[in-house]
């Protein structure tokens, strides 16, 4: 052995908590989590979702009750999703547009009450639809500029309740630039934009559509708005439109499967960037390890500590308010 192999030991800085802790290249905090929650309509109703162990659907009333807990353990937002009543669905999705649709009760109610915590919305027809697709349709086709002018309206009537970041996970062409301008025409300046610049047509979806109710409803499949998973370079070209546009901060959509696409975007223009550990991959690590093969508790922390080293500057995540607990048991 010579001798500067002989005086390089990696395992040195390795053998203590202390030293591991001191050279530790990344760290997740609970600024880092955002917590995704399910709507219904009714009162006192906390439903669980089947396919998302621990996942629940929350009436307006108790959604206020987690936003209190959010705000508590210093999650710094929640993102708000709805289960709309099938009866109130249409092909315009209509009920997006309805000042007192079920998240602009929830935003009202929550904001309310004054917590130290965001509010974040999704800006898509999807909840809303008859037919489960995120735009307006034409036959099969889905229709760009029809469906920007109606999630520029759909943004308006959110922001006039109370959100303070809109999130369009949509992916239609044009729509951060369409929804910039009318939120700044309205007044509406201060409001945050988060895009979905890369939002792939994923299988990993399954169980997030079962807790909104799209599952059932979506006819033929949404690859010719959503990204194809083979692609990279497409999702440079969809964040830098997007920040071009107005977007004040970006999101890639699955989360660790597409970890690349986090660090590129990172890489690339060093702007607020984040992931979605999306429904599917909360799904497969409770699953397996309900079912002994994992631990459950270590694989969620390395798996949200895998989009810190990626580069993400946060993560929705729906196991927020268990890590955050944990955080501050240790803290």
């Amino acid at each position: 052995m010579d001798t500067l192999l002989a005086g390089t030991r990696m395992r040195r800085n390795r053998q203590t908590d202390w030293s591991r802790r001191l050279v530790r290249e990344n760290a997740l905090t609970v600024d880092d989590l955002i917590w995704p929650i399910f709507l219904v309509d009714g009162e006192g109703i906390r439903q669980p979702v089947p396919s998302m162990p621990d996942v629940v659907r929350l009436s307006v009333d108790e959604a206020v009750r987690e936003a209190e807990r959010a705000a508590k353990l210093s999650i710094p937002a929640l993102a708000l999703f709805p289960y709309t009543d099938p009866s109130l669905r249409d092909d315009t999705g209509s009920e997006a547009l309805n000042a007192n649709n079920l998240t602009c009760r929830a935003l009202r109610a929550i904001k309310t009450e004054g917590f130290d915590i965001g509010l974040m919305t999704d800006v898509a027809l999807d909840p809303y639809t008859s037919h489960g697709h995120d735009g307006l349709m034409d036959g099969e086709t889905i229709l760009n500029d029809e469906t920007v002018d109606q999630l520029c309206r759909q943004a308006l009537v959110q922001a006039e309740a109370g959100s303070d970041v809109i999130a369009p996970s949509d992916m239609m062409d044009g729509r951060i630039g369409a929804i910039r301008q009318s939120l700044d025409v309205q007044g509406f300046r201060g409001t945050q934009i988060m895009a979905y610049s890369a939002k792939y047509a994923s299988a990993f979806y399954g169980p997030f559509r079962d807790a909104v109710g799209s599952s059932g409803t979506l006819k033929g499949d949404k690859r010719t708005y959503q990204m194809d998973p083979a692609n990279t370079d497409e999702a440079l070209r969809e964040a830098e439109l997007d920040i071009t546009e107005g977007a004040d901060m970006i999101m890639v959509k699955p989360g660790m499967p597409y970890l690349d696409i986090v660090r590129r975007l990172k890489d690339e223009f060093q702007v607020p960037t984040y992931a979605y550990q999306v429904s599917g991959e909360y799904a497969m690590i409770k699953a397996a390890a309900a079912n002994g093969w994992l631990d459950g508790d270590k694989a969620m922390l390395e798996s949200l500590l895998a989009f810190k080293r990626a580069g993400a500057d946060g993560i929705l995540t729906y196991f927020a308010p268990k890590v955050a607990g944990m955080l501050a048991e240790r803290s």
